[in-house]
């Protein structure tokens, strides 16, 4: 089984996070632990399998001190697989050696740091707190505490992304010496400060591929439009999402998918805190998730598989087959350009 936990806790909002978490809620920290721990207990009371992988997201995991998860660990531990994989992500100036320590002691195996980026006016920018010394601070501790499976979240495509500031970042990523990075491009998402600020956004495809073609000269391959590996780090939970694999999500705003239907839990902290059981379910078709599949298989390395694809949409992606926009192997049509991913989603699904 796969497993996301949401952490809505933050010290700071970052002025294009549009995901659930608050800065002035830490005064209820115990009680949405004991939320927590009450709704993922009755999940493994009514769910038998292994966990093969795990996610801790937010918010900022790292912002909570690290004993509230002790009685968490305590419950899922004995059920992860002998191959799991288990992340958090955390922010450089609050994972502290002794907070990465006790985390990789109850189980924790992979960290996420949320850098992005290494310019100081551009992570002021970005509204980060923390600086690029503080990154290099909190991978070195990662390192110490025992990580060896250690991401770097970095945004591209602001205002302030040359072709010189990419080298500059590029640069520091080469002497941080991890074997994974999850590369975004800025959105300007609704309910933000950063919404329809579109000059704080620079579109440039001839940017994008300089970033993706150095990341490759690295070593990082990538596996998915955001996302770059060495060797076999690749996350094994985000292509349980992208496989369309059955999940489930734990704590207010979490979101976990089954047979079909989303479940979503409460979009407030304190609906969570008095229901930690509450879902609400929304059903999906056939026809959604084949589309999902399209879209997420374009995107990835996973690939759109023909058996999935009705008539039109298999006329449409041999069409690109023919044209080398699309690779076919064993009944399975691989996007070999991650930058087209959309237009060739939305070719293979027009009605042409």
């Amino acid at each position: 089984m796969h497993i996301y936990i949401h952490i809505p806790f933050c010290t700071s909002k970052c002025p294009y996070c549009a995901f659930g978490s608050h800065t002035d809620k830490f005064n209820l920290v115990k009680k949405y632990f004991q939320a927590l721990h009450f709704e993922i207990k009755d999940f493994l009371e009514k769910n038998s399998g292994e966990i093969s992988t795990l996610f801790i997201g937010g918010g900022t995991p790292s912002s909570v001190n690290s004993h509230f998860y002790a009685e968490i660990f305590n419950l899922l531990k004995p059920h992860f697989s002998s191959q799991y994989e288990a992340t958090t992500e955390a922010n450089p100036n609050s994972a502290t050696l002794a907070w990465l320590e006790a985390i990789r002691e109850f189980g924790i195996n992979r960290v996420s740091f949320g850098a992005q980026s290494f310019n100081e006016q551009k992570l002021k920018f970005l509204g980060r707190n923390h600086s690029a010394k503080d990154t290099f601070n909190a991978v070195k501790n990662a390192k110490i505490a025992g990580f060896d499976n250690i991401n770097i979240d970095l945004i591209y495509s602001t205002k302030f992304d040359t072709k010189a500031m990419l080298e500059f970042e590029l640069e520091n990523i080469a002497k941080l010496s991890v074997p994974h990075i999850s590369a975004y491009s800025l959105t300007l998402e609704e309910n933000t400060p950063f919404s329809g600020k579109k000059s704080y956004k620079k579109d440039s495809i001839r940017l994008d591929e300089f970033l993706f073609s150095h990341l490759l000269e690295l070593g990082f391959n990538q596996y998915e439009i955001s996302n770059f590996s060495k060797n076999s780090f690749l996350c094994k939970h985000n292509l349980a999402y992208w496989e369309q694999k059955n999940y489930a999500g734990f704590g207010a705003y979490a979101v976990g998918f089954k047979d079909c239907a989303r479940f979503y839990s409460p979009k407030s902290v304190e609906a969570y805190i008095k229901n930690p059981l509450l879902k609400t379910r929304e059903s999906i078709d056939k026809n959604a998730l084949r589309f999902e599949h399209i879209f997420l298989g374009a995107r990835c390395k996973i690939g759109i598989n023909a058996k999935f694809l009705n008539q039109n949409e298999l006329k449409n992606a041999q069409t690109l087959a023919q044209n080398g926009k699309l690779k076919l192997e064993n009944s399975i049509f691989y996007n070999p350009n991650f930058a087209l991913a959309d237009e060739i989603a939305l070719f293979i699904t027009s009605q042409i």
